[in-house]
């Protein structure tokens, strides 16, 4: 996804420029892979250097580990691991975190759409909000549906979990921050209704969002191509990366 993002960058005019990278030092990659993106392999170092903002796009134990540190340090940070807020506690840490350092966290939306809809009804009372995640079965490798069922031998759609927000951000934090993104607009991770689904007659990732409430009902289809060198992510994840840091910069938001 960084590598999605830096090319992206490139090819944008040279508004933006992805100027550093944090990696650890078990996992740097080799001078000639950085492309002049300068590596530190030490949030200490990162930090002294100031960058003008940081996106995290590595895992949830990259949030954990890392993101508190560089809010508490004044750092604006954006997170695209969003199902990692499944753990109040960690929440709770950032939410702390950022006002000590009178810094940002910002959650990208991430696969979905239909977020400000969800915000806006909340006010008013939401009675239900559910997500409804469908993708080809080689999208779920290496999740724990891959160790319940012969993905590869699926002939027809499978639900392959049902249960909440909380818990699909747990089991399948690869695949299905979209539900920790719903959950946060809307009714919360304990109260968000979660399928997914593995499907052999799919090329695309597919996102259904249902809601009821005070306001009326809505429900919201995308069909999202996957971000090529990575089929487990959509392509629209990667490009609301991008939104993101448009609008974090951007002097008017419209």
């Amino acid at each position: 996804m960084a590598r999605s993002l830096q090319a992206s960058f490139q090819k944008s005019g040279g508004e933006f420029a992805l100027a550093a990278t944090l990696v650890p030092p078990d996992l740097a990659p080799a001078p000639h892979e950085l492309g002049g993106v300068r590596l530190f392999t030490n949030v200490a170092d990162l930090i002294a250097w100031r960058p003008s903002l940081v996106i995290e796009c590595a895992s949830h134990e990259a949030v954990r580990d890392f993101v508190p540190t560089l809010l508490r340090n004044g750092l604006h940070t954006i997170i695209v691991s969003v199902g990692s807020l499944g753990d109040k506690t960690l929440f709770q840490s950032l939410k702390a975190a950022a006002t000590e350092g009178r810094s940002r966290l910002t959650a990208v939306s991430g696969a979905i759409g239909g977020l400000d809809v969800l915000r806006s009804a909340r006010s008013a009372g939401l009675s239900s909000v559910a997500y409804t995640g469908m993708k080809p079965p080689n999208a779920w490798l290496g999740t724990p549906a891959a160790d319940a069922m012969d993905l590869a031998a699926l002939e027809e759609p499978t639900v392959i979990f049902k249960g909440n927000a909380e818990q699909a951000a747990l089991l399948y934090p690869k695949n299905a921050n979209v539900t920790a993104a719903v959950a946060l607009a809307g009714n919360g991770f304990e109260a968000t209704e979660v399928i997914l689904i593995a499907d052999p007659a799919l090329t695309r990732n597919c996102h259904r969002v249902d809601a009821k409430g005070a306001f009326g009902s809505f429900s919201i289809e995308l069909q999202n191509e996957p971000l090529p060198d990575n089929p487990k992510t959509s392509w629209l994840a990667a490009l609301s990366i991008e939104e993101a840091i448009f609008r974090h910069f951007r002097s008017v938001d419209v």
